[in-house]
């Protein structure tokens, strides 16, 4: 799969990849990955340290939101975008018919390690349940 140039959002800025940042290492291919899936907006890949047998992990190309909590109205279409795409690959990899788990990790506390919002994909097995 190939590496895209740097996108422009709607507003039309320019948004710069964070040289800091795993994701956008990743989405730059500074760092190997194996892509599942890439549009203009998400690019998505497994976890490398994956909790079930299906643990994709979908990241916006731009880094425009480092975490839900710093989410705003202007960010719904791009969120609605990152569930939207969860669901079509629980279909796509087999595990809609029997439940798969979405999650946001939020902040430290919410155990958030890379700080560019991301969206995981879990299934393939029982989950249980939360709480």
């Amino acid at each position: 799969m190939k590496n895209q140039p740097i996108k422009r959002h709607r507003g039309g800025a320019m948004t710069q990849p964070d040289p800091a940042c795993l994701f956008c290492r990743i989405v730059a291919g500074e760092i190997p990955s194996t892509p599942v899936y890439r549009d203009t907006q998400l690019y998505v890949f497994p976890d490398v340290h994956p909790r079930a047998p299906v643990h994709l992990l979908i990241v916006p190309i731009e880094h425009l939101l480092p975490s839900i909590a710093e989410m705003s109205e202007k960010h719904i279409g791009l969120v609605g975008q990152m569930v939207y795409r969860a669901k079509l690959l629980a279909e796509e990899q087999g595990i809609a018919a029997d439940g798969y788990r979405l999650v946001f990790n939020v902040r430290q506390h919410g155990g958030q390690e890379v700080d560019h919002v991301h969206l995981h994909l879990l299934g393939g097995q029982p989950l249980g349940r939360l709480g």
